[in-house]
């Protein structure tokens, strides 16, 4: 927490961050990872040259409690944000953070998921465009899976048993796990997005496990994206990759370009 602090005041300008008990504290440097990178797949849409401020609008699919998105996409490339998230206490903490920091505000407009199952539906309004969508999907498929993923981790660490689950970043159980984890989540997502296929340029989730790809790829093929990436991400020990789709075609991504990221 007190990381998190500093970093987000040094770097980013917020002066006043917290979170409520047990709640999701990631590190900063993996969050950042993802923005820039998918930051460089934005801007090799545009002849290289990112888009910058307001006008580039960002859905952030469960921003939780910390709202750590939007704020480095905010303060690096003054991008807008929508952040959605099921859980209400998730929700209260990121406005508070919004309110606290004169420089979130207009910035990033939140939005409670009214229906647990939903992804995109009941968020994405009628007639509204967003540039990109981004998303850490919960890892887990249960919470005991959660928690024998985190006994494994620790004794690892420790070279020796472990037998009393301790989260190293925290997280609830909403942020943590869902029926089917990682896997279903994304697939849901994906056939999700094909019902808002003119509504967003790029569509993109962290995916953790690389045993998860092969099926996300598969998901994207049903739902005949015309575009997707992946992008490797590595910290330390940590591998992960971004996967982000389109179902514009080339003409439709050019027009989407000259009208809404050039001035």
């Amino acid at each position: 927490m007190m990381l998190n602090k500093a970093l987000l005041k040094h770097y980013y300008g917020i002066d006043h961050w917290d979170l409520p008990s047990g709640y999701l504290c990631p590190p900063v440097p993996g969050r950042a990872d993802y923005i820039h990178h998918i930051v460089d797949l934005v801007g090799s849409c545009n002849s290289g040259t990112v888009p910058v401020g307001p006008k580039v609008k960002c859905l952030d699919v469960g921003v939780g409690a910390n709202c750590i998105y939007p704020i480095i996409g905010n303060k690096e490339y003054g991008w807008s944000f929508v952040g959605s998230d099921i859980d209400p206490a998730a929700i209260q903490s990121a406005h508070k953070i919004v309110e606290d920091n004169f420089q979130l505000k207009g910035a990033l407009e939140l939005r409670l998921q009214p229906h647990a199952n939903d992804i995109f539906r009941g968020i994405i309004q009628k007639d509204e465009h967003f540039d990109l969508t981004i998303c850490n999907p919960p890892f887990h498929a249960s919470l005991q899976e959660a928690q024998s993923g985190s006994l494994r981790k620790l004794s690892n660490l420790n070279n020796k048993r472990i037998t009393k689950p301790t989260l190293n970043f925290g997280g609830v159980n909403t942020e943590l796990w869902c029926e089917g984890g990682e896997e279903k989540f994304v697939q849901k997502m994906i056939s999700e997005s094909k019902q808002f296929s003119s509504s967003c340029f790029w569509f993109s989730t962290l995916i953790s496990k690389s045993s998860n790809l092969k099926s996300v790829y598969t998901a994207l093929k049903q739902a005949k994206a015309v575009d997707v990436k992946t992008i490797p991400m590595a910290h330390g020990n940590k591998i992960s990759r971004v996967v982000a789709w389109t179902f514009l075609t080339p003409e439709q991504q050019r027009r989407w370009v000259n009208t809404r990221w050039t001035v």
